[in-house]
């Protein structure tokens, strides 16, 4: 099954399972302004840490160096503001898990080390030399 036909069913069953266990235990009023509150508070640290990754990013070209990780860290929080809005407890989780920047490093190193891992294998590598004979037929002109 599709990994994202699987997500759009399971996430809602989720949040709806959590809905009714946490709106049980402290009421449906308070679940309302818990959804509300989170979306707010994670949307305003969203921005805040969006414009930190902006400053980063500017600081990273004036060094002449590719903003990869400010890349990265940008898309994250595009995703985790995104959790953020949607209404749910399981999603504002993640969303948050995105949001903080030490929790944000702890993710891009371990998909960064199980992306290596299956990149780097010793038996893909194939080492060689090569000529550049565009070069060689310059020098003749």
């Amino acid at each position: 099954m599709n990994t994202v036909l699987l997500l759009i069913i399971l996430v809602p069953i989720i949040e709806i399972y959590l809905f009714i266990k946490i709106g049980s235990q402290i009421g449906a009023f308070t679940t309302i302004s818990l959804i509300f509150i989170t979306a707010i508070i994670g949307v305003f640290y969203a921005r805040y840490e969006g414009l930190n990754n902006l400053r980063s990013g500017v600081s990273q070209l004036y060094k002449n160096q590719m903003p990869l990780f400010e890349l990265m860290s940008g898309a994250a929080l595009a995703v985790a503001a995104l959790l953020l809005i949607l209404p749910g407890f399981a999603t504002d989780v993640l969303g948050f898990l995105l949001i903080f920047p030490i929790t944000r490093k702890l993710i891009f190193f371990f998909l960064a080390k199980k992306k290596r891992g299956e990149v780097r294998d010793k038996d893909d590598l194939i080492e060689g030399e090569y000529v550049d004979k565009d070069n060689e037929n310059d020098k003749k002109l």
